[in-house]
């Protein structure tokens, strides 16, 4: 018996509900398979174009949010106080 009639034998042996989620995961393995074929470089391309998006971050200018409320300020002093921003 091969791996494939193996997992027919057992596909008919779920109950409906249980069916829909084989064949939700089967749908997710083979957009998976469809879209890594399709995506696949080499690692070199992809550390190259990560040197490049950090390198155009660094240069980014930040400028100091201003709050628009009171209630922004205070939401900003609370989150401060317990360390969740600086």
């Amino acid at each position: 018996m091969t791996i494939r009639e193996t997992t027919i034998a057992k596909l008919q042996q779920l109950p409906e509900p249980l069916l829909q989620e084989v064949s939700d995961f089967i749908d997710f393995l083979r957009y998976k398979q469809q879209h890594s074929t399709a995506t696949d470089k080499p690692n070199s391309d992809v550390k190259k174009a990560w040197l490049q998006w950090f390198e155009s971050v660094d240069h980014l200018e930040i400028s100091p949010h201003q709050p628009a409320s009171n209630y922004q300020q205070l939401l900003l002093t609370k989150y401060r106080k317990q360390g969740v921003i600086t």
